[in-house]
């Protein structure tokens, strides 16, 4: 079915928004297009239909907007080109499939300001230097009007000078304080994880968590999510689930007396680029027990609103010395700290913002076009 050219003024052409499972993706873009919708936007979210998501989709309500699924880049172009051409913002994710083609579309085609959204910008920034150009490259960074990134810092000015991007912008992930919030639950755990496997967290995980569990037999864990490895040796004292829907998030957090966030290498060798999860357990009242990397401080006062660990013996001493008040009044700071800084409103509002800077950098750039053409 063809979209009316003018009903949307803002476009996103995201990796998914209707499935969470394996990904980060999908709930940080349920939060900000709702918030955006909230703030008078209309939002159209294209999502490629592939078939490792089909199975696994969420159920309708759990998000917000106009979705539309794709099955290639040229129904892409014919089915949506109108609304792509006279949309006020084109924003494109990190890992699109075909996202080079799409990017190259978008830029050539899209009269508005055309936006990336990098949701994994240490990730990509790796691929670049590797020269693996699986969604965009190093070209398509400076032919953005705005790049938006996860990570923060250094990483910013990084874009800028080496990549050429004409406005580097810190769009941290966020939260959905009417998804997450405190549950009275009872404590089933002394510490959980929830995160898809990967080879340099399980490193970390190892450290930080299993080999707590193997020290302290008596105590309860849980690690949530999909793909690990039938090899991985659990402790018996390890809960293994596969999934948790968005829908049974918050209590799964709100069962644990910690919940660990470990960082992926990448992340933490650029910093300044916090997990979704950080903010879900802070918005629940969680006190979190994290891994650490530059700019972490930014985010959470440590050892007020968080605690850093770096062995297993000091997650068990955390987890055996800590009283249960402390760890209550540690969530609870947590929280406010999220709530004040962290929510999918405060991102919505601050892309408005981004984008209404990057509206006059264009149009100062196509006047100085101008002058330059009539001065010639």
């Amino acid at each position: 079915m063809m979209l009316p050219s003018s009903s949307f003024d803002i476009v996103i052409i995201g990796l998914t928004i209707t499935s969470s499972w394996g990904n980060g993706h999908a709930t940080t873009y349920r939060g900000l297009v709702r918030e955006l919708e909230a703030r008078g936007h209309s939002v159209l979210f294209l999502e490629r239909d592939v078939p490792w998501y089909a199975p696994h989709r969420d159920p309708p309500e759990v998000f917000e907007g106009s979705v539309q699924l794709y099955g290639s880049v040229r129904e892409l172009r014919s089915r949506f080109g109108a609304v792509v051409k006279n949309a006020r913002l084109v924003m494109v994710g990190s890992f699109v499939p075909d996202g080079v083609e799409i990017g190259e579309w978008v830029q050539s085609n899209a009269t508005g300001i055309c936006a990336f959204y990098d949701i994994d910008t240490p990730v990509t920034l790796g691929k670049l230097a590797r020269k693996e150009f699986d969604y965009i490259t190093p070209e398509q960074v400076s032919g953005y009007d705005l790049y938006l990134s996860f990570a923060g810092g250094p990483i910013l000015d990084l874009l800028q000078r080496v990549y050429g991007a004409v406005m580097s912008r810190a769009l941290y992930c966020s939260v959905d304080p009417l998804k997450y919030y405190p549950q009275d639950t009872e404590k089933s755990y002394d510490l959980g994880y929830m995160g898809t496997y990967s080879v340099d967290r399980q490193q970390v995980l190892d450290k930080l968590m299993l080999k707590s569990a193997e020290k302290w037999p008596q105590g309860r864990f849980i690690v949530a999510g999909p793909q690990y490895p039938d090899d991985i040796e659990w402790p018996p004292n390890v809960c293994r689930k596969e999934h948790i829907p968005p829908g049974e998030h918050a209590a799964f957090y709100c069962s644990q007396r910690f919940t660990l966030n470990v960082t992926r290498a990448d992340m933490v060798a650029s910093g300044y680029a916090p997990s979704v999860r950080l903010f879900e357990a802070g918005a629940c009242g969680v006190a979190v027990i994290s891994d650490y990397w530059d700019g972490l401080n930014r985010f959470f006062e440590i050892g007020s609103e968080i605690i850093v660990s770096r062995s297993w013996e000091e997650t068990l001493r955390v987890l055996s010395d800590m009283a249960e008040d402390e760890i209550a009044a540690m969530g609870q700071r947590a929280r406010r700290r999220v709530l004040v800084e962290h929510t999918a409103a405060h991102r919505a509002e601050e892309l408005d913002h981004y984008v209404s800077e990057a509206i006059k950098v264009k149009a100062r750039k196509v006047r100085n076009r101008i002058y330059v053409s009539r001065h010639v």
